[in-house]
């Protein structure tokens, strides 16, 4: 596509930092750079109409971790390495509060729950017997016992009639969320250009060549937030987890609220508008979701509505309205990779499926690698 002169001029020439990728990560990082650098030129390409991944397709959940994860992490790691990781949520989450606002994102601080399926009775008993270990672990953190036990009494079926309960988790509105971080970024004279695919980034003479579908142009510094696409344009390993979703139309006197674990987090559910949200699935089919194809499979949209109608709410009529998927980068480590590639290219990838916790804290990682 040949540009304009006003084009080339206007967003494409003199451009201190390109960041690639409109999600979290990438919209923080670049509000960080503006922070540091007031009269700097900076663009933000993003390959989709809105921002792709899983910034705006993850289910809202402001949490830290379940009980049953917190558990697991302890049998691969030091206990001090697991404190960094609850404590990077913690602090990433405040972060994007503090930047936005409660209001912005529309906070609502109820909770969150575990669910134990009658068959699960190991972990169950687990969970209980860790309980006061875990919660000396967090006091010094939160000064307070982070995890308790509560009845169930949402109506759950099939699951143990105790809930484990997180006092200090809360759940956001995604769409709210991303369209506060785009209008902020926007608001400072950040450039966010969409529909423009990188295909390749190469370097000489101490500048960045950007190669996209339409164009290509230089910049001086390029930092890459691509997370789940990661692999489609450097080396770092970041595989692509797609996961599944779907929302129900409104139920009326729904009675369920906070943010909900069940079978060690595979599912996973919420109330929003008078609805539930409810996703998850990965493992009935782990090599098929590990794709960058955004899509919906029959065989976990049918697990998930066969978990509404028997477990969930198992006494309400429901219909499902709008089902969809948004694709995360994992690997086999739960640390984030944010570190720089060369002189002039840096990359924060590997959210691991929790960027709504830690995505502002690696996109202010990200900026300050260029300290």
């Amino acid at each position: 596509m040949n540009l304009s002169y006003w084009e080339i001029k206007t967003w494409l020439s003199n451009v201190d930092f390109t960041v690639v990728g409109s999600g979290i990560v990438g919209l923080s990082c670049a509000l960080e750079l503006r922070q540091k650098y007031p009269n700097a030129k900076i663009i933000v390409l993003e390959k989709g109409i809105l921002p792709q991944g899983a910034s705006t397709k993850n289910a809202g959940f402001a949490c830290f971790g379940s009980l049953s994860e917190i558990i697991d992490d302890l049998n691969h790691h030091s206990e001090d390495e697991v404190l960094d990781l609850i404590t990077k949520r913690i602090n990433g989450l405040k972060l994007l509060r503090e930047t936005l606002g409660d209001q912005q994102i529309d906070y609502k601080p109820h909770g969150g729950y575990e669910l134990f399926l009658n068959s699960d009775t190991q972990l169950y008993e687990s969970c209980k017997e860790n309980l006061d270990r875990i919660n000396r672990l967090l006091n010094s953190i939160f000064n307070a016992d982070v995890f308790s036990f509560r009845p169930n009494n949402f109506g759950f079926n099939h699951v143990k009639n105790q809930l484990s309960f997180n006092q200090f988790e809360g759940q956001i509105d995604t769409g709210k969320m991303m369209d506060a971080l785009l209008k902020k970024a926007s608001s400072v004279g950040i450039k966010i250009l969409n529909n423009c695919n990188v295909k390749t980034i190469s370097e000489d003479n101490g500048r960045v060549h950007i190669h996209t579908d339409n164009f290509q142009y230089t910049s001086n510094k390029v930092l890459i937030a691509t997370n789940g696409f990661t692999s489609q344009l450097i080396s770092e390993k970041v595989k692509p987890a797609r996961a599944q979703v779907l929302i129900t139309k409104p139920i009326k006197n729904l009675k369920i609220k906070g943010t909900f674990h069940l079978d060690r987090g595979f599912y996973y559910f919420r109330n929003i508008d008078n609805r539930i949200l409810f996703g998850g699935g990965r493992n009935l089919d782990f090599k098929g979701e590990e794709t960058n194809q955004f899509g919906e499979t029959e065989l976990i949209q049918n697990k998930l509505e066969e978990l509404l109608k028997t477990t969930i709410i198992p006494e309400t009529e429901f219909e499902i309205e709008h089902s969809w998927s948004g694709i995360m980068g994992v690997g086999n480590q739960k640390k984030s990779i944010v570190k720089p590639l060369s002189e002039n290219v840096y990359c924060g990838v590997r959210l691991g499926g929790m960027g709504v916790a830690i995505g502002s804290l690696v996109g202010k990682e990200l900026a300050n690698l260029l300290d």
